[in-house]
């Protein structure tokens, strides 16, 4: 088999070659349970990448909700604090202590927000700011799911391929061994006439 450049999809996912002729693959220095076996390991590959992104996918459908929450709690204190008379007006809330469990609050405008960024760090921003970054965040996060739901679809295709270049290179070793054993009867049964 000649060395040849492999196309890739846009995050660098190598494309699954279709075997349309499988004497091209086979050979005496491959032989089929080599090729099966190569097929089997890149199916392996394909699928290993499929439940990392099916996890990565998982993830994010779980952050992107909680990032939309909060931006628009952000924007809704901006906008509270624009409507504010002289910036003193209280706002009364209920916030979550647990998942079923919420406390009343009273909350004096400050202009400014804490986040949690992760690995317990939080963070104080200006309410301004910290829309901005929610935003970025949020927009990073669409695009990152979206890229992910692509390669899904991208690996699920080559996993077919993968498993029908299997199919048929099995199938044309049956059919093979077939034709072997047609002659090799043929043969003996020339040779008792």
């Amino acid at each position: 088999m000649q060395q040849q450049q492999m196309e890739v999809n846009p995050r660098g996912i190598p494309k699954a070659p279709f075997v349309e002729n499988v004497e091209d693959h086979v050979s005496e220095q491959e032989p089929v349970e080599i090729v099966l076996k190569k097929f089997q390991e890149a199916t392996a590959k394909y699928k290993f990448m499929e439940m990392n992104h099916l996890t990565r996918k998982r993830n994010l459908d779980a952050k992107i909700p909680e990032i939309r929450k909060t931006l628009e709690m952000v924007q809704f204190l901006e906008t509270e604090a624009n409507n504010g008379d002289d910036g003193t007006k209280e706002i009364e809330t209920m916030y979550e202590l647990n998942d079923t469990l919420y406390a009343t609050a009273k909350i004096k405008p400050t202009g400014k927000v804490c986040l949690w960024l992760g690995a317990n760090v939080m963070l104080e921003y200006p309410v301004e700011e910290a829309a901005e970054l929610l935003a970025s965040k949020l927009s990073a996060a669409l695009k990152t799911l979206k890229n992910t739901e692509e390669d899904l679809a991208y690996l699920r295709d080559q996993i077919t391929t993968m498993e029908v270049n299997t199919a048929r290179v099995y199938n044309w070793d049956v059919k093979q061994r077939r034709l072997a054993r047609a002659k090799a009867e043929a043969a003996d049964a020339a040779g008792l006439d």
